[in-house]
């Protein structure tokens, strides 16, 4: 038998990640990741595949109840027909059970948190999901300290390898 030969070179499988949003872990103290559904276009999905994501400037906001991706821009596709394009920063829905809604919701509004996305990536069942973390904003101060340690780190890695 032969085997199935993937002809993309550039094709995105499942486990790889879409999109990964460093600076989440700079600017934010995150808490409890969740694995969110997200409700995507088929153009969408094959833009994805090929990696043309970003979630560096996105946020998760609520509308009527339920939770939105914000200005996560995924590029349009270009094989795909006019008529069938997607806006690359339109709002996208989150698939979340509606505890979790709630928990989050509660979470903003008593307790000064955000939700972040975090990364954006294919399943082992090929599904796009997007990990989203509650997080709370660092000071400048904190922010000196988490470079500072990971200096440190780096510098200690350095002295123990030579």
């Amino acid at each position: 038998m032969a085997e199935k030969v993937n002809k993309r070179k550039n094709f995105l499988t499942a486990g790889q990640p879409v999109a990964v949003n460093k600076r989440a872990r700079f600017d934010y103290f995150l808490e409890t990741p969740v694995e969110a559904g997200i409700q995507l276009t088929g153009s969408e999905v094959k833009s994805m595949r090929e990696g043309h994501a970003s979630i560096n400037e996105a946020y998760v906001g609520e509308k009527n109840g339920e939770l939105y991706l914000l200005n996560a821009n995924i590029q349009e596709y270009p094989q795909a027909p006019r008529h069938l394009q997607h806006t690359p920063t339109r709002p996208r829905k989150l698939l979340l059970h509606k505890k979790e809604v709630d928990k989050f919701m509660g979470a903003i509004k008593r307790e000064g948190y955000t939700l972040i996305p975090t990364r954006l990536y294919f399943n082992s069942r090929n599904m796009v999901k997007l990990e989203i973390a509650l997080g709370k904003g660092k000071k400048l101060h904190d922010k000196r300290a988490t470079e500072k340690s990971r200096d440190w780190g780096r510098a200690k890695n350095r002295l123990m390898k030579g």
